[in-house]
């Protein structure tokens, strides 16, 4: 088995190949530069805001048919779920929750009221199936008020970088993010109490570490990273993985999706170390718990979600989930019963999301398909 010292070696004595780039395919980023502009529907502009909504391992799960003049249905895209690490595709719909609401903000941007009727042909459990999210139907409102969140949409990032740890967020900047998080049903909570979040620190590092020692939770994640430039811009979605030695490593075999399903390659070793340093780096978390847990209050989650996160964005803060400890398959299953009495909540009314919040460099988007990948009529 390869040792650091000897990948840095063949690293060292490796060409750097510039021909591995093409240059014919999309551009992955294209959906956040002027979204929605040149549309005369309403209808798309808002939807091409709302695909940058954030949703888990960047899916992208929204199907969406246009109906008549001023309707949308949104359903989800069956090829698109999680089932290792989402069994009952909470997580899913609650990335729904946040396409919706980025839908909702560009709508009243343009003019119109965007009238959502949730599950009209009933919530589906316990999984999501081809039953439609949501009915929308636009209405237009010009002397509606504009929501300044709204401006936060093309800015905002999920960001895995290091948080400054030396920078601790103020107190009037957390609660800027959980009073954008308010809403009936639906507890919103930050806290940078430096014991309490080294607890929280330490419990999110037992997930990720427990989730890489489940094949098939592990195999979940390996399926959908886009490992360098040209899979990033020929997939459009999942997880990207692209740094400065990774197309040389590529070459000598050290990274590919086979040995990063293997917990102890040298190339999930190196991994450890960035996750570590990412979970190690949180100087304040945010938190959403719910009174109960079905499909419509995970959609409100969502929207929540993506309100405090634009919130974020507008105060100069950082936004990193941290699920794992929150999902509910098997091998989770104690870690997840520790972090919901942690945060005060239950598997009946639990805790939604978690979320390190911090200050740190800025980044690129994540990538998106693009609203053409979306509609189906």
């Amino acid at each position: 088995m390869p040792t650091r010292r000897s990948v840095l070696a063949l690293l060292g004595a490796a060409p750097f190949a510039a021909g591995c780039e093409q240059t014919n395919l999309p551009d992955p980023i294209a959906a956040w530069r002027a979204p929605g502009a040149g549309e005369a529907d309403p209808r798309r502009y808002a939807l091409a805001h709302a695909i940058l909504a954030p949703n888990p391992h960047n899916m992208q799960p929204w199907l969406v048919d246009l109906v008549g003049a001023d309707e949308i249905h949104l359903s989800v895209d069956q090829t698109r779920l999680l089932p290792a690490t989402d069994p009952p595709n909470r997580q899913i719909t609650i990335g729904c929750g946040a396409f919706l609401e980025l839908l909702d903000l560009a709508a009243r941007q343009a003019g119109y009221r965007a009238d959502m009727a949730l599950w009209p042909q009933g919530e589906p459990q316990p999984v999501l199936d081809a039953r439609p999210v949501a009915h929308i139907r636009l209405t237009a409102a010009p002397a509606a008020p504009k929501d300044p969140l709204f401006a936060q949409i093309i800015a905002r990032r999920t960001n895995r970088e290091p948080y400054d740890m030396a920078r601790v967020p103020a107190a009037d900047a957390l609660a800027a993010v959980t009073q954008a998080a308010t809403a009936p049903g639906l507890f919103a909570a930050t806290s940078a109490d430096p014991a309490f979040c080294a607890k929280l620190r330490d419990i999110v590092w037992r997930g990720w570490t427990r989730e890489m020692a489940t094949p098939q939770a592990l195999k979940e994640s390996v399926d959908v990273m886009r490992l360098g430039k040209a899979e990033i811009a020929q997939y459009r979605d999942g997880i990207s993985m692209d740094f400065a030695m990774l197309e040389p490593m590529k070459a000598l075999g050290l990274i590919s999706h086979k040995t990063l399903l293997d917990p102890n390659s040298e190339a999930n070793k190196q991994g450890a170390k960035m996750w570590k340093a990412m979970a190690d780096t949180a100087p304040a978390f945010f938190w959403i718990k719910s009174a109960e847990n079905s499909r419509a209050t995970q959609i409100a989650a969502g929207r929540a979600y993506a309100r405090a996160n634009l919130a974020a964005t507008a105060a100069g803060l950082s936004m990193h989930p941290w699920s794992m400890a929150l999902q509910e398959y098997p091998e989770m299953a104690d870690l997840y019963a520790a972090q919901q009495q942690m945060l005060d909540a239950s598997a009946v009314a639990p805790a939604q999301m978690l979320v390190r919040i911090g200050y740190a460099k800025v980044i690129a988007p994540a990538p998106r398909r693009g609203l053409g990948a979306h509609i189906r009529a």
